[in-house]
């Protein structure tokens, strides 16, 4: 099989974060894709000629997890960004999170301070399907750090590359903010019923 970048999920028109600050962002998704679905084929290609084992099977192997992953976190970023949705479509969402952190609000805080935390990466709540659990993670190097299990119901990238054209490198908080008034409750809430009923998250708006 091969993967696509899912263009009918490509947000437009958002709150603080420009077109072209998107459209430059979907270039560096779509690299991902493109080296995915190359190392697949070398994967394969090199298993069919017997070379399974060989050190550059290995190293192909090991690039192909970086850049999976970051297609996927890709996935699951831009399709729960969107403008306009308000997060009253999110109602077992809340009610999961105020469970754990007291308040929607309370969540929502400590979903911003993850996501300040000083260093590259992404800023997930994550859901663990078997116990019901919430958590707010920040991962770094996107092929590291994912909790086994958990189901991502909110991915913020604040990798510079997500604010650079609209804001300075000091001006990470202006971005998160911008984020979080574009976020797309309605896949938020989808994630969630998701979880809830053992399925996977989906990456992409249903």
């Amino acid at each position: 099989m091969t993967y696509s970048a899912r263009l009918e999920f490509k947000p437009s028109g958002l709150i603080g974060i420009s077109d072209k600050q998107i459209d430059e962002h979907w270039k560096l998704y779509e690299g991902y894709v493109t080296q995915t679905n190359n190392l697949m084929k070398q994967l394969a290609d090199l298993r069919e000629k017997g070379e399974g084992t060989t050190p550059l099977y290995l190293d192909r192997k090991r690039r192909f997890g970086f850049e999976m992953c970051g297609m996927l976190v890709h996935d699951y970023y831009f399709a729960n960004l969107k403008a306009g949705v308000s997060d009253a479509s999110a109602a077992e969402f809340k009610k999961l999170v105020s469970g754990k952190f007291g308040s929607f609000e309370k969540w929502k805080a400590d979903f911003i301070a993850t996501a300040t935390t000083r260093g590259v990466g992404h800023a997930i709540c994550y859901m663990d399907p078997i116990t019901g659990d919430v958590n707010n993670h920040f991962i770094e190097m996107h092929s590291e750090g994912h909790m086994p299990g958990f189901q991502i119901l909110l991915s913020c990238d604040v990798w510079e590359h997500a604010f650079l054209i609209d804001y300075a490198p000091t001006e990470r908080m202006k971005y998160i903010d911008a984020f979080m008034a574009n976020v797309n409750w309605d896949v938020v809430e989808e994630r969630t019923i998701a979880c809830f009923g053992k399925k996977a998250s989906p990456r992409f708006a249903l």
